[in-house]
Formats: C-alpha cells, structure tokens, sequence
C-alpha cells in the first residue's frame, strides 16, 4: 500500500507542478527522470548508464542500465561480450544495447536533494522556453499587465504569465508608476537570454499609439482606414498618417471620431499627448503640405536626389510651421521620410533675386553683353553658359528683342568661350599630372578630370579606388543636426548613378572587372536595367578590399 500510495503522489505533484507553470505534464515526468537517473548513478556508480521510465499512468519506476555489446571487454560496468548478450536477446549484434534491469533502492538525503535540483532547474527551462515561445510571435502587440515593482526608474510589468520591463527611456515623459497600477504598453522585443526571456515593453513607440488608434477604431481593425506613418514627440505632440481604402469613409473623421470620443481616448492613455491626424497621399509634395499642418505652406520644391524638401510659407506662418523647439518640422520630417527646409516668402524671393543678379553678372562676364541681354537670357531660365551654346537657335531668337542674328552672335560668343575654358582647363590638367587616359571614362569632362587631380585621383586606377560617396559626397544625421561632406566633383550636378557609372567604367579599363556581356543590343531597356544592375554586382565583389 505504501508502495502505491508512493506512486500516486508522484503522479499527483507532476500533475501540479505542470499545472502551475503551464507546461506539460510530459517534461516534468521526463525531468523526474532525470533526477531518478542522477540519484541512481551515484548509488551505482558514475560510469553506470542507468535509464529510468516512469509509467505515466500507474506512476510505476522501472530502473535499467545499458550494457554495449563488444567482442571484447574493457569496462564490464557498460559492456557485455556478445555471447552473454545473446543469452538475454538472440538477435542482439556486436554494437547494440542491452538493457539489464535493476532493482530498486532508497533515496538518501544528498540523493533526494540533488533529484530536487535537477527536478527544479527542468523545469524552470521548461517554463522559460514556454514563455520564450508564447510571446516571441507578439511583437507589434499590446499588452496588458499590473505593476510588480519598480527599480531605478525602470517598470517591472507583471502579465500573469511571465514577467516584462519597461525601462526608463520607454516611458512617457512625467509619467510615474506605483506597485499594484495597471499599465498598457507595446512589445517591441523578446530576448531568449541566460536567465531567462527578456521581454521589452515600450510607452515611447510610434507603434504604441497606432496599435492604441486600432484598438479604438474599428475602421481601423477592418482594415479599411490604414495607418501608413507616425511620428511622435512622447508625451508632448504626435503626428500620424492615415489613408482610406473606401472613398465613402473618411479617415480623418473616422479616427477622431463623435466629438472627439475615439482620439480622446488615445490622448487619455497618452498621458495628453497632442495628436494630428493627417490624410496620407501618394504624392509627395502633397503628404509634406498636410504633414506642416496646421501651417499653411505656399509652395513645396521637391530634390528627390538629396532627399530634401524645400517649403515656402507665408511669413507670419514660420513660427506655426517650425513650431516650438522646431518640433511641428521635425515630426513632419519624421513622418514623410524627407529633409524639410522653411524658407518664408521673402527670403525665397530675397534667394531667387540673388540667383538671377549672379546669372546676369555670369553672362555678361562670359559673353560680353551688356546688363539688359543678360537679364533677358537670366529671365528666360538660362542658368549656364552650355545651354546657350547648345540650345536650339530658335530659341534665343524667340526671346523678345532678339532677332536670328542676335541670336547667332550669342551663341557663337557662349562656344567661344567654352573653348576657352576647356582650353584653360586642358592645361591645368596637364599640369597637375592627370593622365589622358581618364578623358576616355564615360561623363568625365576636362573640367571634372582639373577637380579629380587637385584631390590626387590621377589615372585610371585611382578613379576605379573611388567610391561613390568621394565623388559627389554625403550627408551624415537627419535635420537640424545633419551635416554635409563634399565630394571631389561637387558643383558639377551629377548623380549617384552617373558617379557609380564612372567608376564601373575605370574598374572595367583598370582590368579589375569585365565588362559586361550585352546579348541583345536591341533591347535597351534589357541592357540599361538587367545587365547594368549584374555588373555593379560583379564589380563590388571583384572590388581588391
């Protein structure tokens, strides 16, 4: 009876322990295993490979040892020679494993107390590697829990089953916590860590509050009202871009809501947080005009080369616009992605008055004509000297006051005078040992190969060591704090594609790469998109690091 009341109680605590920790039944019998195995090897000895099988149903152990089957032996505490083997088992073959029952034995004081262990830490694993896998796949969810303590600063987030934390910089602003208070939050990341799952709980997120508008919106939860960017300042003011898929519904009212119920319940959670709901666009200038919002903006000039934007308000406006601490441009920056320049009417003007007398001084210098045909030329968009010399005669006979032969004197005296800086410039490039073979590169000019030399890119294999970024630069940081590094061929309008280009074309002269192969001449679009994108491939692996 003892006997079996033993192995009931057995049955009963693994029922309890997986009942509490939320694993299964399964693992806490195997860790009993374990533990049994354990105690079993130090009563029989360590060299001893005991195996012990709890039947899950009556609780009964059964102990065995494994004995190897070998021809001849060398530890009789794991082997056994074959022709005992086969007394056991008549099929049994040099290699297998006999088991040979044991009998059972008492556990002693230390031999209980080192099952306990081995028992205890199996299943704590267990437990981790269970909360591990449960809250790995909620990333990008809420999450709702009470506060267990706070340390330094830092939240510990009891969520019944595992415990998170929110640390210092993931909490909103002046907000402050107390053991026992109930807190929302996002999980932005789970750790599988040594003493644990680390699960990450943030108030900060962008997230937080587009996952907090989907909770209160259900267009939002339907999927008809989507939420395409947010930016926030935590705790002070927020942005978010929102787009419709229903033309009948509007996502603006949609997310605020009767009377402002469904954004004011965000606000609440927020800790009053300022939200501006603003429609998503597909056009560019368009999403950063609604972005500068509540600002008005009178013209929007879009340099998708340097991912900069530059706006024109109203004088009155730039206060509105930059807004405190330049916080409304910086979270409108934020939220579309691009670079955004304030500039009021009057300094646009002030600019553009500053261009034109520049140009008309450009021309009048370069062409020998009085102030009032360079102002023409300037105020008919002419910016350089080559588009006057290369532009359709036509078209400088059209301007007013102008007549065929104006025009022909015009622009004979702009090809003059490119001459004569290619002339200048051919002999500067001389000078500073530049050599003639990197006139054959393709889209370099002499005036480009004066700029490559006086930066000590001299033939074709210092050109083919060359970056992109040397070439025409780079912007390091976002905004206010951004921060340019020019290029060897700034000043001369090319782009990344056409610095890149250049660079393939000297590492293919160089020898460093091979050209690539064209299989249809004819198919341009083939050739420009596939065959271009395979060599820039081949030349960064080929690239001698």
């Amino acid at each position: 009876m003892a006997v079996s009341a033993n192995r009931l109680e057995l049955l009963q605590i693994a029922d309890a322990v997986a009942r509490e920790k939320v694993i299964d039944r399964q693992i806490v019998l195997a860790a009993m295993e374990d533990a049994i195995q354990k105690a079993a090897r130090s009563r029989y000895g360590s060299e001893t490979e005991v195996r012990a099988e709890i039947n899950p149903r009556t609780g009964e152990i059964a102990l065995s040892r494994l004995l190897h089957v070998v021809e001849k032996i060398e530890n009789d505490a794991v082997e056994i020679t074959l022709e005992e083997a086969r007394r056991k088992n008549p099929a049994a073959m040099i290699g297998d494993f006999i088991a040979e029952a044991l009998p059972p034995f008492d556990f002693g004081r230390i031999a209980a107390q080192s099952a306990k262990q081995v028992i205890v830490q199996k299943v704590r694993d267990a437990e981790r590697d269970r909360q591990y896998d449960e809250f790995k796949d909620r990333i990008g969810e809420i999450v709702n829990g009470a506060v267990k303590r706070v340390e330094y600063g830092n939240v510990i987030v009891d969520l019944g089953r595992a415990e998170a934390i929110v640390r210092r910089d993931e909490l909103i602003p002046r907000e402050t916590f107390r053991p026992g208070d109930r807190v929302r939050a996002y999980v932005y990341d789970v750790r599988r860590e040594t003493r644990g799952p680390q699960i990450f709980l943030s108030r900060t997120h962008p997230q937080f509050m587009a996952k907090l508008f989907g909770q209160e919106v259900p267009e939002i939860y339907d999927g008809i009202v989507e939420v395409k960017a947010v930016a926030r300042d935590p705790g002070s003011r927020a942005k978010i871009a929102v787009i419709s898929r229903d033309s009948s519904i509007d996502p603006v009212g949609a997310c605020v809501g009767m009377r402002g119920s469904r954004v004011q319940a965000v606000v609440g959670e927020l800790q009053g947080e300022k939200i501006d709901i603003i429609p998503w666009s597909t056009d560019e200038a368009t999403f950063i005009v609604n972005a500068l919002q509540p600002a008005e903006v009178v013209k929007v000039v879009v340099d998708e080369e340097a991912e900069r934007v530059e706006v024109v308000v109203p004088d009155d406006q730039l206060s509105l616009a930059i807004g405190r601490r330049g916080q409304n441009v910086r979270l409108a920056s934020q939220l579309t992605g691009w670079d955004i320049d304030i500039l009021t009417e009057a300094e646009e003007s002030e600019r553009r008055q500053k261009e034109f007398a520049e140009r008309t001084d450009l021309f009048m210098n370069a062409l020998d004509v009085d102030e009032v045909v360079a102002q023409l030329l300037a105020s008919e968009g002419f910016r350089t000297i080559d588009e006057i010399a290369y532009v359709d005669l036509a078209e400088i006979a059209s301007i007013e006051g102008f007549d065929e032969e104006t025009a022909q004197e015009i622009q004979t005296r702009a090809q003059e005078h490119l001459e004569k800086l290619e002339a200048e410039h051919d002999a500067r490039r001389v000078e500073l040992g530049v050599e003639d073979e990197l006139r054959e590169v393709e889209g370099v000019t002499t005036a480009m190969l004066v700029a490559l030399g006086e930066n000590d890119v001299k033939s074709i294999e210092d050109l083919a060591g060359c970056a992109t970024d040397d070439l025409v630069g780079y912007t390091e940081g976002r905004g206010a704090e951004a921060v340019r590094h020019k290029g060897y061929l700034d000043g001369f309008e090319i782009s990344r594609a056409e610095a890149e280009a250049m660079i393939m074309d000297a590492r293919v002269r160089a020898g460093w790469i091979e050209a690539p192969v064209v299989e249809d001449a004819a198919d341009e679009g083939y050739e420009d998109g596939v065959e271009g994108d395979g060599s820039e491939e081949t030349a960064s692996q080929a690239h001698p690091s």
